[in-house]
């Protein structure tokens, strides 16, 4: 039993934002339904590397495990009833459509909460549901580019470079599955239902809590060096450097300990708080032409003796076979129907009462779809109409 047993999700979000939000529920027992288009999320025909799987490629796969799926054509009357029926019952109701569209499809707040007070309901965008950019199209690159985040690392007159994951995505993600717990925790306390917005701007802006506030309150500028400092606001060294076989990441050292390890007694002339900010790049190139000196293990060990924090800069292939990505249990492993063997990503939250796990993979389109209904109260003749007239799919069994 998860610690969201008994709890019931509707998710009718696409991409990554709003379906990773709705795994999380998943993952912690909730019982979270994908109601996608009768042509699959869309998702489902963007594969992330170009990695197609056999029926499910991996971006969905890693996004949509212990969900079922309800393939509906929520256009059509008949879907809408059956939507209706469904969040009359639901507990959460989780949708990232472009404005306008939720009104549309009779699936927006005033219209779900009259029928049922008691849900959740979350409403994802990219800048908010009004205002001068709400109709901006919320991709992860081009919300890390208006985050400012881009210009507090790298170097002073180079292009910015984006973070090496779907950050802004991700982040958005677990401000909206945050968002459901507090909401189901006031609702428990209350009987009430509320609304839930959570958007990309705001979730990336209010992430930089330390360095906007040492911006706006502490009036600092934002400046880059010529040297490619991983960060405007933490005094130098501080980014990553390259070794005789790849790069080791040094931060924020002891300047007279970092001098006689590195054997470079220049450094000991920038060796108070102030120089650290008001030197960076000449401190960059001392440290940079004194760890192409030595391999990255032999860096680590000896720094890491000393106190100094470093680390070596990994793929995702060292990642994966990290003994402490081993200890920890990071990812999980599965079988799935169609895709076989899977490794991945698993649960970033622990709880010793009720765990979370992979109940199902990531399901075929419209998989679950009569035994959805079913549940939600529509008989056999129903459901088999709803067939009949395009409504539904009901998709293979995996």
């Amino acid at each position: 039993m998860g610690i969201l047993t008994g709890y019931k999700v509707l998710d009718c979000s696409i991409a990554m934002a709003g379906p990773f939000a709705a795994q999380r529920l998943g993952d912690l027992g909730a019982d979270v339904i994908k109601i996608e288009p009768k042509e699959g999320e869309w998702q489902r025909h963007a594969p992330a590397g170009g990695i197609k799987g056999n029926k499910i490629n991996v971006s969905f796969l890693s996004l949509n495990r212990n969900k079922r799926s309800l393939a509906v054509d929520l256009k059509s009357e008949d879907g809408q009833t059956i939507i209706r029926q469904m969040a009359s019952q639901a507990d959460v109701f989780i949708q990232n459509y472009r404005p306008g569209v939720a009104q549309r499809l009779g699936v927006d707040y005033e219209s779900l909460s009259a029928l049922n007070p008691r849900l959740i309901y979350v409403s994802m965008s990219g800048f908010g549901e009004d205002g001068p950019y709400a109709r901006r199209p919320g991709q992860d690159l081009l919300l890390q580019a208006m985050s400012g985040a881009m210009l507090s690392a790298g170097r002073d007159g180079e292009a910015p470079r984006a973070a090496g994951q779907y950050l802004v995505d991700a982040v958005t993600a677990y401000c909206a599955f945050e968002g459901v717990l507090a909401a189901l925790l006031h609702r428990e306390r209350t009987g009430e239902g509320q609304k839930v917005e959570v958007n990309m701007l705001d979730a990336i802006t209010t992430l930089q809590m330390q360095e906007l506030s040492v911006f706006t309150v502490g009036g600092k500028p934002q400046t880059r060096s010529a040297e490619p400092h991983a960060h405007s606001y933490i005094r130098a060294p501080y980014g990553t450097f390259a070794t005789q076989d790849g790069y080791l990441a040094l931060a924020m050292p002891d300047m007279a300990v970092l001098a006689r390890e590195l054997e470079q007694p220049a450094l000991l002339d920038y060796a108070d708080e102030a120089a650290g900010w008001n030197h960076r790049d000449e401190i960059f190139r001392l440290v940079r032409e004194a760890m192409t000196q030595r391999t990255t293990k032999d860096w680590f060990e000896r720094l890491n003796v000393a106190g100094i924090w470093c680390s070596p800069v990994y793929g995702y292939a060292e990642l994966v076979a990290d003994p402490q990505i081993a200890h920890n249990g990071t990812f999980v492993e599965y079988d799935h129907p169609t895709e076989g063997h899977v490794k991945t990503p698993g649960f970033p939250i622990r709880f010793t009462k009720t765990p979370a796990r992979v109940e199902r993979g990531a399901p075929l389109t419209g998989q679950h779809s009569a035994q959805i209904l079913r549940e939600y109260g529509f008989d056999a003749d129903r459901i088999a109409s709803f067939e009949a007239h395009g409504a539904i799919v009901c998709g293979e069994q995996a």
